[in-house]
């Protein structure tokens, strides 16, 4: 297996459009969305992490069993979400009878 060479500019560029997006994430902040504020930092999150998965972390050019487990990752993060968001919903009114 052969290492693939990467330019400096690539990790520039790649740097330079993370800070892109977080300027955007903290003028997202400012807007007053609702519940739209949480959804919109989300998505830039994500977009933060993929750019250093696969740029960072070089995983753009690796075998796609890295790409399997990389994705399984943002899988597991989804579930892991989905889980907390279900616990954080709930009423938390004591029913008569249960202790």
């Amino acid at each position: 297996m052969t290492e693939h060479i990467h330019p400096r500019s690539m990790y520039f560029k790649t740097f330079a459009l993370l800070f892109v997006l977080l300027v955007l994430t903290i003028a997202a902040a400012k807007v007053p969305l609702g519940a739209l504020n949480v959804v919109v930092a989300m998505v830039i999150a994500a977009a933060k992490a993929v750019l250093v998965v696969l740029y960072f972390m070089n995983v753009k050019y690796s075998s796609r069993l890295v790409w399997l487990w990389a994705a399984a990752g943002f899988v597991w993060l989804f579930i892991l979400f989905t889980t907390l968001s279900d616990y954080i919903t709930r009423d938390w009114i004591r029913i008569v009878g249960w202790q």
